[in-house]
């Protein structure tokens, strides 16, 4: 009886290895790999922007037969803040990058400096807000974007002779100024749909004459205003439209079944998918026997 259960033993021990070699082996796939494609600037967008402005006012005063006698000149600084809408076009994937945009902005920008002509009188200037409408030429590096924009730019402006002693205002005058701008700036896009960029700009709104005006109605003296305004502001954009991934491929991968035995051929298989930033999320197979199998994935 003893004999008997020892040969079985020994007899399911040969029999289960040979069971096992006849299981196919799981089979191999290569590690997926995938060529980013180029990020796409193209599209309407809308955001916010913030920074610093420094205006430089020079002022004359008529006098005789028509001349101008210089009051002096003086910096003015201060916030900016508002918000810009626009539209950009990158055709056929190349690095250049053609838009259009218009800005409008909040400011206080205020300076003054006593007159040269009469130290009794300060001459006061605020810049209360401006609009900026450009055209854009960019050089994209995937998802960086350098640009030079250039166009119209229109300032709401007052200004304003006080007392030196106490402040009183003696003639003012209010207006809205057009001129040119010129600027250049440089983006990143972070998202596909959302980007921040660093810009610098620089109007020039020249020279302009001017009446003020005293408290009853009175004109208080004929000027000449001449006025340049740098611009430094951090943007926030959002632009519509485009695929939502934040990074874009073909998935590339291979795989072939398990050991190759020499009386069979192993299918090999070629995995075509988009690939975001969470991983694969559709994917196509394609099998070197004419198969195609079609399914989705996600890391």
């Amino acid at each position: 009886m003893k004999v008997i259960i020892v040969g079985a033993i020994l007899g399911f021990g040969f029999i289960v290895p040979s069971l096992a070699a006849d299981v196919p082996a799981r089979p191999y796939s290569a590690p997926a790999s995938y060529a980013p494609l180029q990020y796409d600037w193209t599209g309407l967008y809308v955001g916010a922007n913030g920074g610093y402005g420094r205006v430089q006012d020079c002022l004359r005063v008529s006098g005789p037969f028509d001349a101008f006698f210089e009051e002096g000149c003086h910096n003015a600084g201060g916030g900016v803040a508002g918000g810009q809408v626009g539209y950009r076009w990158q055709f056929g994937g190349v690095p250049m990058v053609w838009g259009l945009e218009a800005q409008g902005d909040w400011a206080s920008l205020s300076g003054s400096h006593v007159s040269f002509l009469d130290p009794d009188i300060t001459n006061r200037t605020k810049l209360q807000g401006l609009g900026l409408f450009t055209g854009q030429f960019g050089y994209a590096l995937d998802n960086v974007l350098f640009y030079v924009k250039g166009g119209a730019a229109v300032t709401s402006d007052r200004y304003e002779d006080v007392t030196t002693a106490g402040g009183a205002v003696l003639g003012s005058v209010s207006q809205t100024r057009w001129g040119g701008t010129a600027g250049a700036g440089v983006e990143y896009g972070f998202t596909p749909n959302w980007t921040a960029a660093f810009e610098y700009d620089r109007l020039f709104m020249g020279s302009k004459n001017v009446t003020y005006i005293g408290p009853g109605g009175i004109a208080f003296a004929d000027k000449q205003l001449t006025r340049d305004v740098d611009l430094f502001t951090v943007r926030v954009n959002y632009k519509f439209g485009g695929p939502g991934f934040a990074r874009f491929g073909v998935h590339l991968a291979s795989s072939r079944c398990g050991r190759p035995r020499p009386t069979k051929t192993c299918p090999r298989h070629v995995r075509l998918g988009i690939i975001s930033e969470f991983g694969v999320v559709c994917s196509i197979a394609f099998s070197s026997r004419g198969g195609c199998t079609a399914g989705s994935a996600a890391r």
